[in-house]
């Protein structure tokens, strides 16, 4: 894939620490350019928990794609906020499980859409797509994601940090209503986002939300939770990532730094 565009170049904005590449670089992944690693490294001087709870966010990616697909038995997957690639995406995990597993992948980061590539490595017997759009736009990115998902089938939809990139002048409760309102009866959705309940990550964040291109937005536990209202909580319910279901790859996290929530609902 080519990027000869000159507005995809504008968007790209090297000179400024961009959400995926950051998370990338507090992942130990290799995608990012010397601002976001400046920008990773403030961070981690205000908050060293950092990535632990970037590292926990992706081990709960995994815990809950698994059960969608091995215990909800779901077939169908649209990831909003994808970031860069990494190993065990949604649609590496469902497959390993079910091949015939279907995933739509969104993201508007251009870094993201550079690599999008590594993201459509489907089975022959599933399938994988990309759409490149804002999570707001929730009419476009269902109108696309029909061209690969049966909207008349259960669908699992994967929102994993991505609510704090909205403020509470987006209304991030309505785009999740939004995409909820789309999908049938036996839906679930997984959620994750980082919480205000540490000093030391709001300080990070404010650091890091001023001088970066987009924004991170913490929120309370009860105010992440009210995004799945109108849903039924899968059990535990909504809790620190690393008390979602533990296997061993979460059990090595301290749960007074794992300073975010997450939860799976289910729509009946």
């Amino acid at each position: 894939m080519t990027h000869s565009d000159d507005s995809w170049r504008a968007r790209l904005r090297t000179d400024q620490p961009h959400s995926a590449r950051v998370w990338n670089y507090l992942l130990g992944g290799k995608d990012h350019y010397p601002v976001d690693s400046s920008a990773g490294e403030l961070i981690l001087q205000n908050f060293p928990q950092i990535a632990a709870i970037a590292r926990q966010q992706r081990a709960f990616l995994k815990r809950a794609v698994r059960f969608l697909t091995a215990e909800a038995g779901i077939r169908q997957f649209l990831d909003i906020g994808t970031g860069l690639p990494t190993a065990d995406n949604t649609h590496e995990v469902a497959q390993r499980i079910a091949p015939d597993s279907r995933v739509v992948y969104v993201d508007n980061d251009p870094i993201v859409l550079a690599h999008a590539e590594a993201l459509l490595r489907s089975t022959p017997e599933g399938a994988c797509a990309y759409i490149d759009a804002d999570a707001r736009d929730t009419g476009r990115i269902l109108a696309r994601a029909a061209d690969t998902l049966d909207f008349t089938r259960p669908v699992g939809l994967i929102m994993l940090g991505i609510m704090g990139q909205l403020p509470d002048s987006e209304e991030p409760g309505r785009v999740v209503k939004e995409f909820v309102d789309a999908l049938p009866s036996g839906s679930y959705v997984a959620l994750s986002d980082g919480t205000d309940t540490s000093e030391g990550l709001r300080t990070a964040i404010a650091a890091y939300n001023s001088q970066s291109a987009n924004s991170y937005h913490l929120r309370s536990p009860e105010q992440i939770g009210s995004f799945l209202g109108g849903l039924r909580l899968v059990e535990p319910g909504l809790v620190r990532t690393a008390q979602w279901r533990p296997d061993q790859e979460a059990a090595g996290i301290d749960p007074e730094d794992d300073h975010a929530v997450s939860a799976v609902a289910v729509k009946e």
